[in-house]
This record gives structure tokens, C-alpha cells and sequence, in this order.
């Protein structure tokens, strides 16, 4: 014959029951709290490696802002160099043109000058020889021509013209 219990809770299966879902609740609620620990890390992990990424991402950006901004830069210099260089070469060619002509001028005066010297040097020595020559002549026509009485003559009418060429300087 079956034994009845006055009441459930002197029935041993209702004391195994009731053990079976505390045990059940309580090891249930240990692992949902180990699960959602393990899970709410993992997430936490995640997240951070999400922001860790993100983070590197901008500074990766700003990296190559920064790069493209001194390329840019860079070359900006470069050709404002580049400019320089050609604006100085383009002056320091003026400048050597200019001494060039100048050169070139002085040596072209100093040739006249030189060519102009001889010139009066030349036409000097003609002069000279030409009067040496007008000397010589006038000295042996006037000795050939003019005696005692001429010379006399000459000299009393050049005498006498004196006073009116003085007086006409």
C-alpha cells in the first residue's frame, strides 16, 4: 500500500523537487552571471578594439591629411624655387650681357681713341714734313728771287703796314 503523506511537504519527492530547483536556480543564476560576464567582456573587448580601430583610422587619416598637406607644401616650394632660380639666372645673364656690351664698348673707344691718336700723330708728322718742306721751298725761292734792295723793300712796307694790322687785331 502506497503511503500518504498528511501533507506535501513531508513527501521526500517534494523535498527532492524542491532542492532540484533551488540547485537549479541557484548554479542557473551562477552561470547566467558567468555567461553574461563572459559575454558582456567579450562585447567590452569588441567595443574597444571598434574604438581602438576608429582611433586609428582618424589618426591614419590625419596622417595622411598631414602628408598630402606637406606634399603640397613641398612642392609649392619647390616651385617657388624653381622660380627664383630661373628669375636669378635670368638676371645674372642680363647682368653678364650688360658687362658684355660694356666691355665690348670700352675696347671699341679705346681702339678710336687709339686710331684717333694716330691719326693726329699721322697728320702732325704730315704737317711738320709738309712745313719743313714749304720752308725749304720758301727758303730757296726767297734766295733765288730776292736780293739786297727786295729785302729792304719787304721789310719798310711790312714796317709800314704795322700800325693797321695792329689796330685790325
Amino acid at each position: 500500500m502506497p503511503h500518504t503523506y498528511e501533507h506535501f511537504w513531508l513527501d521526500p519527492k517534494f523535498w527532492v523537487a524542491v532542492s532540484f530547483v533551488l540547485f537549479v536556480a541557484l548554479v542557473g543564476r551562477l552561470a547566467w552571471q558567468r555567461v553574461t560576464g563572459m559575454l558582456d567582456a567579450r562585447a567590452r573587448r569588441v567595443r574597444e578594439e571598434l574604438e581602438e580601430a576608429a582611433r586609428l583610422r582618424e589618426e591614419a587619416e590625419a596622417m595622411r591629411r598631414q602628408a598630402e598637406a606637406d606634399r603640397r607644401a613641398a612642392q609649392a616650394e619647390a616651385e617657388a624655387l624653381l622660380a627664383r632660380a630661373q628669375a636669378e639666372a635670368q638676371r645674372v645673364a642680363e647682368q653678364i650681357a650688360a658687362e658684355a656690351e660694356a666691355a665690348a664698348k670700352r675696347r671699341e673707344r679705346m681702339a678710336m681713341d687709339r686710331i684717333a691718336a694716330a691719326e693726329a700723330s699721322a697728320l702732325a708728322e704730315v704737317r711738320n714734313a709738309a712745313a719743313e718742306i714749304a720752308t725749304a721751298a720758301a727758303r730757296s725761292v726767297i734766295a733765288e728771287r730776292l736780293d739786297a734792295e727786295a729785302d729792304a723793300a719787304l721789310v719798310d712796307r711790312a714796317i709800314g703796314d704795322l700800325p693797321r694790322v695792329l689796330r685790325a687785331a
